[in-house]
Formats: C-alpha cells, structure tokens, sequence
C-alpha cells in the first residue's frame, strides 16, 4: 500500500509541491531546507507588498503580522511567545548571547568536542574578553543510550564551569543529545546553558519549555523549510533582562513600559529590545506560519514515520558499501533524520564534493572531523530511496578508484 500524508498525499505529491530542482538529487536538508511553493508564494507576496508600499507595510501592516508569527512558531516549540526572538539564524543568536552576556572570571566555558566551528570561535572569543578558559570534552560518539551522554558531560563539569555550550543535534554526524538532562544537571551546579538548535525544529520534538535551557537558539530554514532568514533565540526562565543587544536601535528605550506588555511593534518592549535592527526585510519571520501549516497538513507524526523510514533504508544501503562505518548513534532517542557514515583514510574531501555535483549533481556534504571525514546524509519527507541509492552507488564507484 502506498505511505500517504495526513491530508491524503502521497510522497509523489508531496515532493511535487516543493521547489526543487529536478535535475539535483538533494540529500543535505541539514545544510539549507528548500522551500515548498506555498511558502515561496507567501514570502515573495510579503516581499511584493514591501516594494510597492514600504509604509503601509512596515508601519500598519506588519506588527499583527509579526506578533501571529511569533505565536505560531511559539506554540509549536511549546514556548512563550514573550520569550521569543526572531534572528537572522543560530549564529545570530548565539551571538547575541556571547556579546550581551557578562561572566565575570576567571572561570571556564565548556564544549563538548563536536560543535559548530563558528560557534567554537564565538566562544572562544567570548572566553578571551572575560578573562576566562575554553575547554571541550569528548562525547562518546556512539552512544548506546542517552545516559551515556549525560555521563560523559557531568563528569566533564568542575566547580570551575561557567557556561556550557552544547548542540542539541550535531551537526557532523547527527547525533540528538539529551538536551533537558543535560539543561538539568548544569542547573544543579550552577552553570549556565546555551543550547544551539541549528538542526532541531521539525526534525525532532522541540519543546523550549520543558528543555528549560537558560538560552536557546536554532534556525528555522532547514528542516521547519522556512525562508532563507529566520531563526529565533529563546529566553529561558529568569534570563530575560541578562544580555545587551547586539545593536542599540530603537528598541533600546523601553520607557518604563510593562516589559512584556504587546506594543505596537509586533513584539514587547524586552522582546524589541533584542530583536529591533532598524530597517530589514523580515518576510522570512512573517512567512514561517506558512512553513508550519505546510507540514502541519501532511502531518508531523506522518512526516516522521516516512522519514524514518527513508533512515533505516540509508542504513541498509550504505552497510552494503565496502569500507563504510556508521558514525549516527541507533538509539531511537539518540538520532533524527541525519545519518553520518565514516569514510576511509585515504579520501580526499574536496576531490569527493567536486566529483559528487560535477558528475551526478548530489548534494552531500563530506564532512571533515579530526578523526576523519564523514559523508552525512539528510533524509527529508521529499526524498526518496532511488536517491539514497544513487548517492550509495556514486559512493562505490568513488570509493573503487
């Protein structure tokens, strides 16, 4: 029988109304999510009516538009819309964190040793301004179960830790770490959690408030397919008022206002604070209801099942290529739809990416770790199993030469 979405779809009509380049074997959702045509529909109608009337747009249209955004995505997260920020992107909100936070030293900010290259160096350079180490403890990368994880980073936790940094999934190998346990047991030492979500809304179950990390950032345009643009920063629990804004605009001034009384902005005065950068285009958060109703009809729990089902069809394939080892944990709790194998010594990460575009147009990216390079694969509801195995069989015949 063939798999149909919630709303009656098959995988057929779902890919179908996605924009997707049909000359392009797409497998890398876990780098920039394409978008359906119902969301690119409603971005460029935003970004039309911006053109043509600046004014009334920004002025008298936008604020209910923004404030039913930030509910939206708000409601989906399990949060409140009084904590959340709109960003550019995770780097962005990251960053607003390790700019507007102060620590006082010295002290120490602890890693775990597979995070985001860039945001390694945020942290580095927050540690250099305050007087305080960096430092970074290895995960068991394949971890039988959670416990394992939580293991790991309470032991690496000292009376000298300040603020942990971790991903909620990994990037490298798609890894999903137990995110709550671990908000937890900093909580317990006093240390606090900045979690970064690149990889998690709509891939996993995202709820802001039970994780009830201090800070908490992610994107929406991978696995959510929002617009190129929109990501948010979460406030947790009694660190509204801890951080400075990266941009002193005219949300500075809150004019001894209620802080999170609705204003005339779409936001808060706190919420406007963080969140206001003078003049941008920001139809990327007004589109994200969009993005959310898009999958909301095809079902989040039947996007999940076929999902899942394309996992273990990646797993299956690739066991069959010579020289492969799998580098994504099994344990249903411990992974998503990114799925990491472990390529052999003597590949050549740039030769493998040109060969991979140039000769059969598959985006995949080789990814390099200092114990080797990876090839992840990202498996959304629009992929399907004759991709996976024209990746694989590209695979083969790279790995043959």
């Amino acid at each position: 029988m063939t798999f149909r979405f919630a709303n009656g779809w098959t995988p057929t009509q779902t890919r179908e109304a996605m924009l997707l380049d049909a000359a392009v074997t797409n497998l890398n959702t876990g780098s920039f999510g394409p978008l359906p045509r119902a969301v690119f529909e409603r971005v460029t109608a935003l970004r039309r009516r911006l053109a043509e009337e600046p004014m009334d747009f920004l002025v008298r249209e936008l604020p209910g538009q923004l404030w039913t955004a930030r509910e939206a995505l708000a409601t989906f997260l399990h949060g409140d819309p009084q904590r959340l920020i709109f960003t550019a992107n995770v780097t962005a909100s990251i960053n607003i964190v390790a700019s507007g936070l102060t620590l006082d030293g010295p002290g120490e900010i602890l890693l775990t040793d597979h995070e985001y290259g860039a945001m390694h160096w945020c942290w580095e350079r927050f540690a250099q301004r305050h007087g305080m180490t960096l430092r970074t403890f290895p995960l068991p990368i394949l971890a039988r179960e959670p416990g394992e994880i939580i293991a790991a980073a309470t032991k690496a936790m000292t009376p000298n830790t300040k603020l942990f940094f971790f991903s909620h999934v990994l990037s490298p190998t798609g890894m999903v770490l137990p995110a709550k346990e671990l908000c937890s047991e900093a909580r317990r030492r006093g240390i606090i959690t900045v979690v970064d979500g690149a990889h998690a809304p709509a891939m996993i179950d995202v709820r802001l408030d039970d994780i009830d990390a201090d800070y908490y950032g992610a994107n929406c345009h991978k696995w959510l397919l929002t617009p190129t643009g929109s990501g948010f920063l979460y406030l947790g629990r009694g660190n509204e008022d801890r951080l400075e804004p990266l941009q002193v605009s005219w949300g500075w001034r809150r004019e001894n206002r209620p802080a999170d009384e609705r204003d005339d902005f779409g936001s808060t005065p706190r919420l406007r604070y963080y969140e206001f950068e003078g003049t941008r285009d920001i139809c990327p958060w007004l589109a994200v209801p969009a993005a959310i109703d898009f999958q909301t009809q095809l079902g989040f729990e039947n996007i999940r099942k076929h999902n899942a089902s394309l996992v273990q069809h990646v797993r299956e394939r690739f066991a069959r290529v010579a020289e492969l080892t799998l580098a994504t944990p099994t344990h249903p709790e411990s992974h998503g739809f990114l799925t990491a194998f472990r390529l052999p010594p003597r590949v050549q990460a740039q030769t493998w990416r040109d060969a991979l575009w140039q000769r059969w147009r598959i985006e995949a990216p080789i990814v390099e770790r200092p114990e080797g390079l990876l090839i992840r694969v990202s498996t959304h509801f629009y992929n399907t199993t004759e991709e996976i195995d024209k990746l694989a069989s590209a695979v083969e015949l790279l790995i043959g030469f």
